[in-house]
């Protein structure tokens, strides 16, 4: 172990797996905003809290905004996320381009995973060089802008026939040989 690992909290990767393949969970659980109303490096934050917060808070009802003014003091934003983890923003002579950025990065990450010396459940002494695999590895980027479905991508035109289908046609077939018997005499 280096001496970077030796003062940092370590701990286990908490975020949930496959957030947003069935439905997407904002791990941002409340955000708060301190600022000075008088003070110039607020200026930024205050220009966000009159203008952006309340579309902010109506596009995302899961997370909870608390203003907190403070006097003499320069503007903070301080996330709580939904395992455990608090995020300290420093947002002093910030624009407000820079701080609705800022406030969008928040939102979208799942804590401090930067600050986490990250341990695992199992251990070996031969970790693989080949790197981590997901579903998503070997797969074409074109896929991300494609409107599926699309033949390109696969013989979606060319599913197999369902047993519905197939008992239809049985169906179809016996009327038709009866038919003929029928007409044969």
């Amino acid at each position: 172990m280096s001496n970077s690992n030796l003062f940092l909290k370590s701990g286990f990767v908490r975020a949930p797996l496959q957030n947003g393949i069935g439905r997407y969970v904002c791990q941002l659980q409340r955000l708060t905003l301190k600022f000075c109303k008088s003070h110039g490096a607020s200026r930024g934050i205050r220009d966000f809290v009159e203008q952006d917060l309340v579309d902010f808070a109506k596009q995302n009802p899961g997370v909870v905004v608390y203003l907190k003014p403070r006097r003499h003091r320069g503007p903070v934003a301080v996330a709580e996320y939904l395992n455990g983890d608090r995020v300290w923003m420093s947002l002093q002579n910030k624009t407000h381009s820079e701080i609705t950025k800022w406030i969008e990065v928040l939102r979208t990450q799942q804590g401090d995973v930067s600050g986490t010396r990250l341990r695992k459940y199992q251990y070996t002494d031969y970790p693989s060089v080949q790197g981590p695999w997901t579903p998503f590895t070997f797969k074409e980027p074109e896929l991300n802008t494609a409107s599926l479905p699309d033949p390109k991508f696969g013989a979606n035109n060319r599913l197999p026939m369902t047993a519905t289908e197939k008992l239809r046609l049985m169906f179809e077939q016996q009327k038709l040989t009866e038919s003929d018997l029928k007409t044969a005499e």
